[in-house]
């Protein structure tokens, strides 16, 4: 029989991980979904949580976990040339204008994101750009140039 060589984790460690997981996980799966569809997203998700299962100590001082494990779930993610958004019959989701998933695949990672995150789950901008590792006026533009791209492809003009 092998020993692990890594002492065990006592219930408090437990504990203060089970709190951050469950602070961290809806937002950093949310973010990555955005990024690379439902099922990368969701695998990028458990990547990175089980990941940050070893420095558990180190993760529960960093200012923003949800950025820096969205760096860890693309960098244990295999990139695709395209993100997909997630279609899943089963679900029960109010309409949606048939054509959005469709201009939703034709803007750029960035713009997807950015709009996805502010509009669809009411991120803020200073969030985004934490999570992106960018600046605010770099997420505005992403939102202002995806969104302008959004209504061309859906003929909506702004009110």
């Amino acid at each position: 029989m092998i020993e692990s060589r890594e002492p065990r984790p006592t219930l408090a460690q437990a504990a203060r991980f089970d709190d951050l997981f469950a602070n961290v996980e809806p937002r950093l799966r949310r973010a990555l979904m955005a990024s690379y569809g439902f099922e990368k997203g969701r695998e990028a998700t458990a990547e990175a949580l089980a990941w940050g299962w070893e420095p558990r100590e180190h993760l529960q001082g960093i200012d923003n976990p949800v950025a820096y494990l969205f760096r860890v779930g693309q960098s244990k993610t295999r990139r695709r040339r395209f993100g997909l958004i997630p279609v899943r019959a089963e679900w029960a989701e109010p309409w949606v204008e048939p054509k959005l998933a469709g201009c939703l695949a034709q803007l750029s990672r960035n713009q997807r994101v950015a709009v996805v995150l502010i509009h669809g789950y009411s991120w803020t901008m200073s969030e985004v750009a934490d999570l992106l590792g960018v600046k605010v006026t770099t997420v505005q533009n992403h939102a202002d140039r995806g969104l302008d791209r959004l209504r061309r492809g859906l003929g909506v003009s702004e009110l």
